[in-house]
């Protein structure tokens, strides 16, 4: 697949992390508000590893979690695309976090807008949303965006609602 980035949104622009992006990504995904529906938050070092996950999706799939900012620069939280598998059916999924403080100004709606955009300028025949049954205004992001509910799992033993849609 060719390696497909966003493009920006009225108010947000996408671009790959890097190791520089630590301390954002740390601060964020170690706030345990925004980590609420996983199963805790997550280290500084676990921070660098899903940096690391996110290159190595770059250079294998053409896509992962993209840094989201404001026009100015700032920080705002990661979205983008990855490969999951949900009883057996391996799908891309769009993802998302916003910062504690940035939430509920429709962030993450915007942002994943745009990363549907992409999968399906890029080619994704579907596109889903793996989102806790107890997480509502992540399921409300899905729905936003287009995405309705496919089907009911258990993962890691937490409820999961898979939101999708065929883009092609």
């Amino acid at each position: 697949m060719t390696k497909v980035t966003p493009g920006p949104t009225e108010r947000l622009r996408f671009r790959e992390m890097h190791d520089g992006d630590l301390d954002d990504l740390a601060a964020l995904l170690g706030d345990p508000e925004v980590m609420r529906y996983y199963s805790s938050p997550k280290t500084r070092e676990q921070a660098q590893g899903w940096i690391d996950w996110n290159l190595r999706n770059y250079a294998e799939h053409g896509f992962g979690l993209w840094i989201v900012e404001t026009h100015d620069g700032e920080f705002v939280g990661d979205c983008g695309l990855t490969w999951q598998e949900v009883d057996g059916v391996r799908d891309v999924e769009v993802g998302y976090h916003v910062r504690t403080a940035l939430q509920g100004q429709g962030f993450a709606t915007e942002a994943a807008a745009a990363c549907r955009d992409a999968a399906r300028e890029a080619g994704v025949e579907r596109l889903t949303a793996n989102v806790r049954a107890d997480n509502i205004a992540s399921q409300r992001v899905a729905q936003k965006i287009g995405l309705t509910e496919w089907t009911r799992s258990t993962g890691h033993g937490v409820d999961v609602v898979v939101f999708g849609a065929a883009l092609a």
